[in-house]
């Protein structure tokens, strides 16, 4: 089955056609112009890649209703569009290009595969907030957790690189990139991760917060004469490190650190201090750690910052091989051979995990 991966990002929106050997007969990275793509770009790329027999949608957030990749119909759109405010820089660019997909691929069947949906099996310890439970039950207040599509991947994929067939093995994956989260994987399984209900909290990002007090968020909105608009565009697109150093973009913020230049390092410390808490926490929910995994684009072209990282675990048994960290290419093991915990870099393939879960529903 020749599936067409469409992976929507929030300025740019990724096709891929996948066939049954997880081989890419073609890729294109499309630009979105106002969160929507270029019906006419989109109809020349389909027709250069060939007639797909399926297409797999990465959807951000599945909420508290897909728990599990879902053929899409127009009830499930319906409901997706009803998720929208919770992940407003990628849900609605997602169903745009839905829209745009099914116009140019009429009758082609179709699978929604939820960011979401992997951690669905956090333990009711690690998914709920400490809030009455009237809130919890009228509104579905918990934590969803993100990028499940790319941390199964990598889990996946380590747990080949060790030889472990049946997944028994503990996985901190560190998915970094634009965005970023950790989570905690044990027999193939999510049982922490960093982020919440929405994809803000946790570790500091290219232009998102991260964790912020909501006491303080609280002081901006009633003491501080802040609207709500102005705080969540302000968390969502001009914070992170684009506010720390007033880029986004982690080479130039190690560049300019290297440098001595006060912004980015302190943007640089802030990142890896967040980084290293969230991976010792991961450890803590799972008592301990067989293999650690970075993928993302940060995570996978930036040594500096798995060295960084690396070093705050060496408490665990991670230690990495200096050579092996600085020129790693592709999936990589970055480990000193003696270190008790194995550290890898792995590209990040949402592309093959997504059409893995389309040839699932569809048979």
């Amino acid at each position: 089955m020749r599936v067409l991966v469409v992976n929507t990002g929030s300025s740019s929106l990724k096709l891929a056609l996948v066939d049954e050997g997880e081989a890419t007969l073609g890729e294109r990275e499309l630009a979105l112009d106002g969160g929507r793509v270029d019906p006419a770009e989109l109809m020349a790329t389909v027709g250069e890649f060939g007639a797909p027999e399926a297409v797999g949608h990465r959807i951000v957030h599945g909420g508290g209703r897909f728990l599990v990749p879902t053929r899409i119909d127009r009830e499930v759109e319906a409901a997706l569009r009803e998720l929208a405010d919770l992940a407003p820089l990628h849900q609605s660019p997602s169903l745009a290009a839905l829209d745009a997909v099914s116009e140019a691929l009429p009758g082609v069947p179709a699978v929604a595969c939820f960011d979401t949906a992997f951690h669905a099996t956090l333990p009711a310890a690690a998914a709920t907030y400490a809030l009455p439970k009237a809130w919890r039950e009228r509104w579905n207040l918990r934590r969803f957790g993100f990028h499940g599509l790319s941390h199964a991947y990598a889990a996946r994929r380590a747990a080949r690189l060790v030889g472990s067939k049946d997944n028994d093995v503990r996985i901190v994956s560190c998915h970094l990139g634009a965005g970023a989260s950790i989570a905690a994987i044990q027999r193939g399984r999510s049982v922490d991760t960093t982020m919440g209900f929405t994809p803000l909290d946790g570790l500091v990002m290219g232009t998102r917060s991260g964790s912020v007090d909501p006491g303080l968020l609280m002081w901006l909105l009633d003491r501080g004469g802040l609207a709500v608009e102005e705080v969540a565009d302000a968390l969502e697109r001009k914070s992170g490190l684009l506010g720390l150093a007033g880029t986004a973009d982690m080479r130039e913020v190690l560049d300019r650190a290297k440098d001595g230049d006060p912004d980015a390092v302190l943007a640089r410390d802030v990142y890896v201090h967040r980084l290293r808490a969230g991976m010792g926490a991961m450890v803590a929910a799972m008592e301990g750690l067989d293999v650690l995994v970075f993928t993302g684009r940060v995570g996978e072209r930036s040594p500096k910052i798995r060295a960084a990282a690396a070093r705050g675990l060496s408490y665990t048994g991670v230690s990495l091989h200096t050579e092996r960290n600085e020129e790693a290419t592709g999936d990589a093991e970055i480990g000193s051979g003696s270190a008790p915990v194995r550290t890898f870099v792995v590209t990040a393939r949402e592309d093959l995990e997504i059409a893995r879960q389309v040839r699932a529903v569809l048979g």
